[in-house]
């Protein structure tokens, strides 16, 4: 799997009641969602992630507050802020994560395209650069 990395916009559907964002298997989503958990309550001062994955694609939407992610592949580093319910960041493939700077109010909704599986994780940053060389 080449590594990748995308902002994408998730359609809004509302009226003077208020908006939703509606994600389902087939439908507004570019891969098939197997697994979906959200991170919130994070304390200040408190980064996340620090990994890659071999093969996993998700999706990350702030679907409450901001935090900034950055993602290194390819021989790139690249940050983006989320901080909004109708943007997602895809990020599929080899790519180093890293989540900083929550907000006190952030949920982070991540919808992954496999279960969880330990064996997909890279967790050592130096493991990911030579897996990279050889990707």
């Amino acid at each position: 799997m080449t590594a990748n990395v995308d902002l994408i916009a998730l359609k809004i559907h509302g009226d003077e009641r208020g908006s939703l964002v509606a994600l389902g298997n087939g439908h507004h989503l570019p891969f098939d969602v197997k697994r979906v958990y959200y991170i919130f309550g994070t304390k200040e001062g408190v980064s996340r992630g620090f990994h890659a994955h071999k093969k996993l694609t998700q999706l990350l939407i702030a679907v409450r507050g901001s935090c900034r992610i950055t993602c290194e592949y390819n021989n790139k580093k690249e940050e983006y802020i989320l901080s909004r319910p109708d943007e997602g960041l895809q990020i599929d493939g080899l790519v180093w994560r890293e989540m900083h700077d929550f907000s006190s109010d952030c949920v982070l909704l991540v919808l992954a395209s496999d279960y969880y599986s330990e064996a997909d994780y890279i967790r050592d940053y130096q493991t990911f650069l030579n897996e990279e060389l050889h990707d």
